[in-house]
Parts: structure tokens; sequence; C-alpha cells
């Protein structure tokens, strides 16, 4: 192979996060693609739809010509119409063409990460005209396509790899993000320290510590005397983290300890992704 080996990780969270949504979406009947999903105002059609559309610019297609409706009321902000454009144009397919697009977009994309030379830091298109690197835009798919495919295992009742290869590229992704929710967006004092201890299929602990300016950053050493320590399992932490549950509909699977205001601000901000 070809790919660089900086990008193996992503390719090989892709490839099984795409085989599994293949798998779960293949035996489908037709009313069972409208089913809601955790991702707000889609549907199991529409959440595929944005799967293979992002696929297909990831492999340069040029992106549909389509007007949105003005009824959409999930669709607040630019972003959300850039993503919206792929989903929206596919809502009238059936269960054959949504499966066999799926299907023909996924062998497209396995001989392009085949081929895949570039370097990590070669620039690519990425989403409303900007460019990313190569690297960032694998890693962001990889993320983006594990949390769809737990989406959809949720619409579907059928619950299950909350420990792939997608799984380690996900929680990478958002502890990556921690620090800002802390520091900057709850507020945390400066000179403070809060521990997220996450159990289950992933276990880890990591501390967020905020310096004397205010500025936060992340490590895997715990410390003494936290001002808040959160304990909650793995599919609660990025199903929160993701938007798809408040913090009040899983109160039960959390426990905080330390100041109330502190730990109920980084609940409050908890959620990093639309």
């Amino acid at each position: 192979m070809s790919l660089h080996p900086s990008l193996q990780s992503y390719a090989d969270a892709w490839t099984h996060s795409i085989d599994a949504i293949s798998e779960l979406v293949s035996p489908l009947v037709e009313g069972e693609w409208n089913r809601r999903t955790p991702c707000p105002g889609w549907s199991v059609r529409d959440l595929v739809s944005h799967v293979i559309g992002l696929d297909c610019e990831m492999l340069g297609d040029p992106r549909p010509i389509h007007t949105l409706p003005r009824d959409l009321y999930h669709v607040t902000n630019e972003h959300q119409r850039y993503m919206e454009m792929q989903v929206d144009v596919r809502r009238h397919h059936t269960a054959p063409e949504m499966t066999s697009e799926l299907e023909y977009t996924i062998i497209r994309r396995n001989r392009q990460l085949r081929n895949e030379s570039r370097q990590p830091d070669a620039l690519v298109r990425g989403p409303l005209s900007t460019e990313v690197t190569l690297e960032e835009s694998m890693r962001n798919r990889a993320y983006d396509l594990w949390v769809h495919e737990q989406d959809l295992r949720t619409a579907l009742g059928r619950p299950g790899n909350l420990d792939s290869p997608g799984a380690y590229v996900a929680r990478d992704v958002l502890l990556s993000r921690l620090p800002k929710v802390v520091a900057k967006d709850a507020g945390a004092p400066p000179n403070s320290a809060v521990v997220f201890d996450v159990h289950g299929p992933l276990e880890f602990l990591r501390t967020v510590r905020v310096d004397a300016e205010g500025v936060g950053s992340i490590d895997g050493a715990p410390s003494l005397g936290p001002a808040a320590t959160l304990t909650l399992d793995w599919e609660t932490y990025f199903r929160l983290a993701c938007g798809r549950v408040t913090p009040e509909a899983v109160a039960d699977r959390l426990k905080t300890e330390g100041d109330p205001e502190l730990t109920a601000a980084i609940l409050r901000n908890f959620a990093v992704t639309p």
C-alpha cells in the first residue's frame, strides 16, 4: 500500500465503520429508512445520504446543484446548509437506490485509499470552500463516520462497536476539544484541575489543567485535589459530547464531585459537535 503510515489508522477506522453501516442498512425495508435517528432532523435515509455525500466529496465529485426547502427547522446556519444539500437531494430515493449508491461509493473510496500516495500535509478540499490537510480530512471523516454509525445503531436498536477503531479516533478528537470546554466555555478558575474518569468499552482518565493565564491543557496524570471530577461511561461521554443527549437525560449515568457550579457549567457546554 502507498498510504502514508500516519494515515493508516484513519483509513482502518473508516473501513470498519463504513462496512458496519452497509451491513446495518442493507436488509432494511422501505419504512425503516424513515426512522428517526439521534441526529437532529435526520432519518436513517438522511444519515446514509450524508455519509454517501461526504465520501463523494472526498472523491472529488462536484457538489449537487440543488435548492433547499425553506421549512427545514434543523437548518439554522451556513455549515448546516452545506451539510443538508447532500441529504435533501436524496430525500426521495428508494431503499434499493440508497444501498446501491452506498455500495458503489464504498468501492470507489476503497480504490482511492489503496492508491493514495499524497503526504499527510497535502491540502485538500474541506467544507464551505475551505482547505484542510489530508490528515485532518481523513481524521474528521473517520470520526464523523463512527459517530453516525452509532446514530444508526441507536435508531435501529443494534448496539455495538463501542471499542472499534473509529471509537479510538472519536475519543482522541473529543478529548482534544476538552481543554476549551473546561477553561474557556465553562470558565474553570486559573490554577485548577478537572478530572474525567471514563469507564466501559473504552476506559481512560484525563485531567484538564487550567494555568494561571486561564489556558487549558490535558494529560493522563491524576490530579490531587481537583476542583471537580466527572465519572461516566464511554457511551454517555460521547453521546453528550456529540450533542445526542442532554445532561438531564443521562443524570443517572453521571457522577460528579467537587464544585457544583463548575460541573454544571462543564456539562452545559459539553457538546462540541453538531
